[in-house]
């Protein structure tokens, strides 16, 4: 996905990384980022493909990108709920993307550092 932007800021790594942890997001990463504009889709969090987990994974993305929150939905984008699901260990790996400048010094969890699949 990178290289179809072509644009590998912070931003991008952080997002098209997250998008790529499930295989749903993957399939369906047009109704989530628009390529031509460069931006967000936030309404494909409604699509009828969508499961918890995946809305979980699209909400932190979203944040990661830009601070989105949904509207009067803002609650579902706390740590505790998004956290509550079975790709919590990769977000960590999203916000090390995002925030590289503040997460050098942080150990890798054992898991990515060895290159283990998923």
């Amino acid at each position: 996905m990178l290289v179809t932007i072509r644009n590998d800021d912070s931003y991008h790594k952080a997002f098209f990384y997250a998008m790529g942890i499930s295989a749903e997001t993957r399939r369906n990463i047009r109704t989530l980022f628009d390529f031509k504009d460069d931006c967000i889709k936030p309404e494909g969090i409604s699509c009828a493909w969508q499961t918890g987990s995946t809305r979980r994974l699209c909400r932190f993305a979203f944040n990661l990108w830009n601070g989105w929150t949904e509207e009067g939905k803002e609650q579902y984008s706390a740590p505790y709920q998004l956290f509550d699901c079975g790709f919590a260990p990769y977000f960590f790996e999203a916000i090390r993307l995002r925030y590289p400048e503040y997460c050098r010094s942080l150990q890798r969890p054992l898991f990515l550092s060895e290159g283990k699949e998923r």
